[in-house]
């Protein structure tokens, strides 16, 4: 075999790799055995520069290159926004105007995605390039984000030059789910999903585009040039035969008058309710693009367009309950239901969020008042102003309406907390974390089988958990865990798990605002998981890293009733609580916050932390203005970027360990 073709089946090897872990989440080989193919690679490309094409696996996404921050690019054709107009008389005088000038004209009615636009260029029906709008003439290279959106064709069976432009934006299931996790990891939520998709296009590693899962409309062919086909005649049949070729196009309608466009304009309005997707408006256009030009609308707006931005659609509501729920995380959910149903964007609306126990009281909300309900955003419904209040305020519960727990107020925001970790409507939360890689690590005690059990009744708290193996003949018996060798290996798990250290313990408990790191680093300070139970606000605030929320979250936890029958049963059932003395090898790492990234050779990810911690140092996870060093390995990804932007030292792995010598 020659140079060429083993390059050529490099190229087939890694494709096929790269496809079986980013899109299958099915990998046959290790990261190790992939990482020395791809290095092959990059050194065949370094001696044949040659040979490289976009569809080298180090050229597209799933390969090591990541997209670039703040690359300009020119657009071909200016990409300007629509005049908008906010009556129906509007439209109408707009659309006589055009007829005026061309009785032959026709028009299309199309949804106005709420997102961000984004054109595409092919070449010989090969992308080549994404770029986001910018300021309309010039705008951001993002084409390596692109590849990874599913609806963006990478391929496209038309010769010649092609352009298109579409709306980039994130489904609602998606921007629930993106929500959810942050939620779940203490992280703000983002506010709406135009600006999460935003947020996401721009992402320097195109891994989180991937994941956040964003999707593309294209309403729009901008150019087209020796295609073989006119694309540009008619903008129905266009977009027309793109869908043809499996482009996904925005939902439209041909219109042939005033009465139709307007028609066209009530069904979209009537269907926002029902979208997996957000709109804020509809977009007439001429039909022919040819006549468009007749009708500029200045250097701002694209010529031939017009946008019908629909009203706030608002109704007056009776306020028959308020709805106090607890979310997986413990946090209270308001709902309003209402006394009778109301249509709103085409739906029927019984229930309307009310954000918090502040906004309830500061609207003056109270079951009895009437009240005026809008969808925010097309989407979600929700009080806007009360209209007639009642003699009684809202007082909001003091205690769990689940479980009975006493409430915890956050003190940086108007949320109101359940700390019961046993709390059945967090209960399944509660216990995935428990048993979770971060917490005590039970091999194999995955979320399915935690929602059978809770939904059986077998586990109703964490400890028991570790009670499970006196159901042991009945769960077989069930194939609740598996088979006897599968139920068999998760209770031998679970029991080995009862000698973890305290610190994986005082993780798995899900106190708020402390995480593996933190629950490190405080049980360094404290024999046993008792001695922290016991400890006073002023001797917790007094913690490295540990600031009054954090000191606050741990002291209501461990003064709650539940929460101590909860420890002391874990304890009862063999669960260590006590936390190995620390031995340090030296001092040498004191004060310094160290952090990791890429493959080490002497080290694994666990034994490095470790290492750095046994020498009194902090490993963390993330790159910041606190961090001293990071340690660089093989293929070290965006750390190591942001670590050279601000200039932060970068050590290798055998440096790590020589200073640790000195």
């Amino acid at each position: 075999m020659n140079q060429r073709q083993r390059y050529d089946e490099l190229v087939s090897v890694i494709d096929y790799h790269m496809n079986r872990y980013y899109n299958e989440d099915a990998p046959e080989i290790t990261d190790y055995e992939y990482d020395q193919l791809m290095l092959e690679l990059k050194q065949m490309e370094k001696e044949h520069p040659e040979w490289i094409t976009p569809e080298s696996p180090t050229q597209k996404i799933g390969g090591s290159t990541k997209r670039e921050a703040g690359v300009e690019v020119v657009h071909n054709v200016p990409m300007l926004s629509i005049r908008d107009v906010f009556t129906k008389q509007e439209v109408a005088d707009w659309i006589n105007e055009v007829l005026r000038m061309h009785p032959d004209a026709g028009f299309c009615v199309e949804e106005k995605i709420d997102g961000l636009s984004m054109s595409l260029r092919y070449q010989d029906g090969v992308l080549v390039m994404a770029e986001t709008r910018g300021d309309g003439l010039v705008g951001e290279d993002v084409t390596q984000n692109a590849r990874v959106i599913p609806s963006v064709k990478k391929e496209l069976d038309v010769p010649g030059y092609l352009e298109l432009r579409g709306e980039v934006y994130m489904a609602h299931a998606d921007f629930d789910r993106f929500n959810e996790e942050q939620e779940e990891a203490g992280k703000k939520p983002a506010a709406n999903p135009r600006n999460l998709a935003a947020g996401t296009l721009r992402q320097l590693d195109s891994k989180i585009v991937r994941k956040r899962k964003l999707n593309m409309f294209v309403f729009n062919v901008q150019d087209a040039r020796d295609t073989g086909t006119d694309l540009m005649a008619s903008h129905t049949r266009g977009l027309g035969a793109l869908e043809e070729k499996g482009v996904s196009t925005v939902r439209h309608t041909f219109c042939r008058n005033e009465k139709e466009v307007l028609e066209a304009i009530d069904a979209i309005g009537e269907s926002r309710g029902q979208l997996a997707y957000d709109i804020d408006g509809a977009v007439v256009k001429i039909d022919q693009i040819a006549y468009r030009t007749d009708f500029p609308a200045g250097s701002k707006y694209s010529a031939g367009h017009i946008a019908y931005k629909y009203p706030p659609e608002e109704k007056e509501v009776i306020i028959d309950k308020i709805e106090v729920n607890v979310g997986r995380t413990g946090k209270m959910t308001f709902r309003a239901i209402f006394r009778e149903p109301v249509r709103l964007c085409g739906t029927n609306v019984q229930k309307a969020t009310l954000h918090n126990a502040d906004f309830i009281q500061k609207m003056g909300i109270s079951e009895g008042c009437r009240a005026i309900c809008r969808k925010q955003g097309e989407i979600i419904p929700a009080i806007v102003r009360v209209t007639q209040k009642t003699p009684d305020a809202y007082c909001p519960p003091a205690a769990c309406p689940v479980c009975g727990s006493h409430l915890v107020r956050d003190p940086d925001t108007s949320d109101i907390y359940c700390v019961n970790p046993s709390c059945p409507a967090q209960l399944k939360r509660t216990l995935a974390y428990f048993v979770g890689k971060d917490a005590m690590d039970i091999k194999y005690f995955g979320s399915k089988y935690i929602d059978s059990l809770a939904e059986l009744g077998y586990v109703r708290s964490i400890p028991d958990i570790y009670t499970l193996h006196e159901h042991r003949d009945e769960l077989i018996e069930k194939g609740i865990l598996g088979k006897e060798k599968n139920t068999d290996k998760i209770l031998a798990a679970i029991e080995a798990s009862k000698k973890n250290d305290a610190d994986r313990l005082l993780t798995g408990l899900a106190i708020r605002n402390v995480g593996r790191i933190s629950a490190r680093q405080i049980m360094k300070h404290y024999d046993s998981l008792w001695d922290l139970a016991n400890a006073e606000m002023e001797e917790l605030v007094q913690l490295p890293d540990v600031g009054e929320i954090t000191a606050r979250a741990i002291y209501d936890f461990c003064r709650d009733e539940n929460n101590q029958k909860m420890l002391r049963r874990l304890t009862e059932l063999g669960v260590n609580t006590e936390a190995p003395k620390e031995k340090k090898q030296s001092e040498a790492l004191a004060g310094l916050t160290i952090v990791v990234t890429g493959t080490l050779e002497q080290f694994g990810r666990k034994e490095i932390v470790a290492f750095i911690e046994e020498n009194g140092g902090k490993c963390t996870g993330s790159v910041s203005k606190k961090t001293n060093y990071l340690v660089a390995g093989e293929n070290a990804g965006s750390k190591l970027d942001k670590a050279v932007s601000l200039g932060i030292p970068v050590l290798t792995e055998q440096e790590l360990i020589d200073m640790c010598k000195k």
